[in-house]
């Protein structure tokens, strides 16, 4: 036998071995990049959907009741509202039905409605604590609704922690939005499945 065909042979079965691990390692790489990305993916629809339902509304609103909280004790030259005073009666009660509690409800809306979207595996004592308030402050309205004053405050009092947990939580979201957005991998494999979906829409 022809040494030279020995080794010839020997050469192409090296190369075809060769080119199956290549192949399959260039399939395993990009099989674990796709799923990479697909978790990526998926993750930043969570963080989103957390953010455009939950956090991102409880936060505006949270901080717009605090400006307005605010305006209303700096008009009346006060740190804080309680005691609420004869005279400033008049004054507290247009604010909060026409302000304070309606942004009370939309909070509240917020929590019943979306709270399979919280952060924690259990739900956070402090936004149930809200919700406990504003109730409180439902029963106070419908007195006033009839005319009974002698309370002017919700007997459960606000919970310290919420506006801390509430900010804390849309932060902390805002920052994993953005670092899921500018990770450079991501950004590769949104212009790759970008041009796919071009393709793919461009057929007859």
């Amino acid at each position: 036998m022809d040494p030279s065909s020995i080794l010839t042979s020997s050469t192409l079965q090296n190369a075809a071995v060769l080119t199956i691990v290549l192949a399959f390692a260039g399939y395993l790489v990009t099989f674990m990049s796709n799923r990479v990305m697909a978790r990526r993916a998926d993750r930043l629809r969570l963080v989103n959907q957390r953010l455009n339902e939950f956090y991102g509304p409880l936060y505006v609103a949270t901080v717009a009741g605090n400006i307005a909280y605010n305006s209303l004790l700096a008009k009346q030259g006060k740190t804080e509202c309680h005691p609420i005073r004869d005279e400033d009666l008049k004054e507290w009660t247009l604010w909060m039905t026409t302000i304070f509690m309606p942004l009370n409800n939309v909070r509240e809306k917020i929590i019943i409605k979306n709270a399979h979207l919280i952060v924690e595996e259990q739900m956070p004592q402090c936004l149930l604590d809200f919700v406990t308030h504003v109730v409180g402050y439902k029963a106070l309205l419908s007195k006033w609704t009839e005319g009974d004053y002698t309370e002017r405050r919700s007997m459960i009092g606000w919970p310290a922690e919420f506006d801390g947990y509430v900010e804390r939580s849309y932060q902390a979201l805002k920052a994993e939005q953005t670092r899921l957005l500018h990770n450079a991998f991501w950004r590769m494999w949104r212009r790759v499945t970008a041009r796919t979906e071009q393709k793919t829409a461009k057929r007859p």
